[in-house]
């Protein structure tokens, strides 16, 4: 039976999800027969890249921003989710004077979005400045907080974003002179091999029809599907001017 597999744009994936999917898609090819199917020499060309992508992920690991913005980025999500959970205990509160601070403030976090701990590193720095800024200048909702006597998250949440910024440049100026050519490199031969190991299948599924492709390509297809569907995310928060950065795909998160 005839195969085809649905690509995505690889280069779109970030340095923390590229490695990821390049091994999860020789996972799903390890579970064949790919001598039986033909596709031992693409696959093993394909298997020979991995510990070079691996090499992209422990470059980002080993650098000591990156752990200081892993711990910085830890610190600003626990804030988010302690400024949403508030409002959500709040919420249950039926006192008059509370409830009208309370409705000020879920207007204010749906405004802003209450996903922004799940997004990207950069978006994630943009979309939490743009709120600070608007709970600077909006006094309404800026009062509210005050009463709740929830402004100390905000200011905490000021000065860790601040600092995860100034960390951020940092490694990028780092990045630039020891990893991204390597890193462009590798995933340019990377990408090589994953297309030639795509064609097989579809190729190979139109000669033997006494051979079953479909269960691997469905697999990866499934996977494939599951990082579409990241990445048209990622697009529409673009659009919508919640996501800003379009070079983190190559040069970091």
């Amino acid at each position: 039976m005839v195969v085809i597999i649905n690509r995505i744009g690889n280069r779109l994936l970030k340095v923390s999800e590229y490695p990821l999917f390049i091994k999860q898609t020789i996972e799903i090819g390890s579970k064949y027969d790919v001598d039986a199917l033909h596709l031992k020499k693409s696959f093993n060309r394909l298997n020979d890249c991995l510990p070079a992508v691996e090499k992209i992920r422990a470059q980002e690991s080993k650098s000591e921003h990156s752990k200081s913005l892993q711990e910085l980025d830890e610190e600003r999500d626990a804030i988010l989710r302690a400024i949403n959970n508030q409002a959500v205990n709040y919420a249950t509160i039926n006192i008059a004077g509370i409830k009208a601070n309370v409705e000020i403030l879920n207007r204010f976090l749906d405004k802003h979005g209450r996903d922004i701990a799940t997004d990207t590193y950069n978006a994630e720095t943009k979309r939490i400045d743009d709120m600070l800024e608007d709970y600077e200048n909006n006094s309404t909702a800026k009062d509210a907080i005050g009463a709740l006597n929830m402004a100390f998250l905000f200011d905490e949440l000021k000065v860790i974003n601040t600092e995860f910024a100034k960390t951020f440049m940092l490694r990028t100026e780092e990045a630039a002179t020891t990893e991204k050519v390597e890193t462009l490199k590798i995933r340019t031969e990377t990408d090589k091999a994953l297309t030639i190991f795509f064609n097989g299948i579809e190729f190979l599924s139109t000669e033997y029809d006494n051979l079953d492709y479909t269960a691997l390509a469905k697999e990866l297809n499934d996977l494939l599907m599951h990082y579409r569907i990241l990445l048209k995310a990622r697009n529409t928060r673009r659009i919508n001017g919640k996501e800003t950065d379009e070079t983190e795909d190559i040069a970091g998160e």
